[in-house]
């Protein structure tokens, strides 16, 4: 299938331009802002960015069996009574169909494919992605082996499974100092509250660990107020910090703890300043400190890759998804995750703490497909993970 990207300085140009180049059979399927022109950096303009693909359908419709029909029909004509050349004409018409009835069905235009493709777009993956697994497919399947739909979708979703990578805590260090990093509005505050509760409260017969709650986040309204809130729920101890100089002082106070969470300001990926400042900030904890990136389930899938680039000098080690709970599509979170190789360590689906919190999994990631048959066992075991059922999906 063939996919394109036009970008205009308006939405209606970009979709002129579209129908000229494609036609009717175009689909947009994404579309972003960008900037556009400009030199240096300078004067540049607002733009569009749609991206789609030419849909198959209707191709040719019958065109050139009409043309050809037409082209022997004048030929009869102007030859009726010459019975030789009409018996190598019906001779030409009988090759012609059994070439038809015996040519081989392009992959592109195998059902099976098709099929994949449409549940793929549902879920929202890339286009990069899907024009990805596509070529995968047409390179290890046969013609005969598409024909049989529920082995290439099984195949598909282990393709898939591939491209999560998980990442395993460990508590080697005395204090562990972790800081959670992320874009405003991703729920960075109750995450921490979460991450406290699991590790600090006993629970599947661990030991319970000794653990401290650092907020740094003084500028939103109420953001102190409510890691207060549940640290005095929980009985764990929560301090507030400004400054480098007081956040290196607590974190002196706290050597003998086993857990110490560090809850950050919010800040968009683009405030460049405030997130310098943020990383100096950390820079009081220490080298050791570990810090896990925030984002949320919801993002599109060129916004995570900037969120991803933008807090690279965080160093970063792992990923925490919130919000699962929010998204029937997760195929834009998985693209991201694929291309640019990022681990996740926990994924939260709801409000509640501590409940809605839980370490990551592949089988539990892939259960959130849309349309896709996911067998659990089969993924269990390749991923070294336990299930309780054979064969489930969305």
């Amino acid at each position: 299938m063939q996919y394109f990207t036009e970008t205009a300085y308006t939405h209606t140009d970009a979709l002129n331009n579209i129908r000229m180049k494609y036609g009717d059979r175009a689909k947009v399927l994404t579309h972003r802002s960008i900037r556009m022109g400009g030199f240096l950096g300078l004067f540049s303009r607002e733009g569009v960015e749609l991206t789609g693909y030419i849909s198959q359908e209707s191709r040719y419709s019958g065109k050139k069996d009409k043309d050809l029909e037409e082209e022997k029909q004048k030929i009869l004509s102007s030859v009726k009574n010459d019975q030789t050349i009409q018996l190598v004409l019906k001779e030409v018409q009988e090759i012609k169909e059994k070439m038809a009835t015996e040519a081989p069905v392009d992959h592109d235009q195998h059902p099976t494919i098709e099929r994949i493709e449409e549940l793929l777009i549902r879920n929202d993956f890339s286009v990069r992605y899907i024009r990805k697994m596509l070529s995968r497919i047409k390179g290890e399947f046969s013609l005969e082996a598409l024909d049989d739909f529920d082995l290439v979708q099984d195949r598909v979703v282990h393709w898939i499974a591939e491209g999560i990578r998980l990442f395993t805590e460990s508590f080697t260090e005395k204090p562990k100092i972790l800081a959670l990093v992320g874009p405003t509005g991703v729920g960075k505050t109750t995450t921490v509250a979460k991450l406290a509760a699991i590790h600090g409260i006993a629970g599947n017969g661990d030991r319970p660990k000794k653990v401290r709650m650092i907020t740094i986040d003084n500028y939103r309204i109420g953001a102190r107020q409510q890691i207060e809130t549940y640290g005095d729920i929980m009985n764990i101890p929560v301090a507030s910090v400004e400054t480098f100089q007081d956040l290196k002082k607590q974190i002196a106070l706290y050597q003998d703890v086993d857990l110490v969470l560090i809850d950050t300001i919010g800040k968009s990926p683009k405030d460049y300043t405030r997130l310098a400042e943020m990383r100096e900030l950390l820079d009081a904890c220490g080298s050791a400190t570990q810090v896990y990136l925030t984002v949320s389930a919801t993002t599109k899938t060129a916004d995570l890759l900037e969120i991803f680039q933008q807090f690279e000098p965080f160093k970063y080690e792992a990923l925490v998804l919130t919000k699962l709970d929010e998204t029937m599509h997760i195929g834009s979170l998985l693209s991201a995750l694929d291309e640019r190789d990022k681990p996740i360590v926990y994924y939260t689906d709801g409000q509640v703490v501590p409940q809605d919190i839980s370490k990551a999994t592949v089988v539990d990631l892939l259960m959130h497909l849309d349309g896709i048959r996911v067998n659990q066992e089969q993924v269990g075991a390749a991923f070294n993970e336990n299930s309780d059922a054979t064969v489930s999906g969305l």
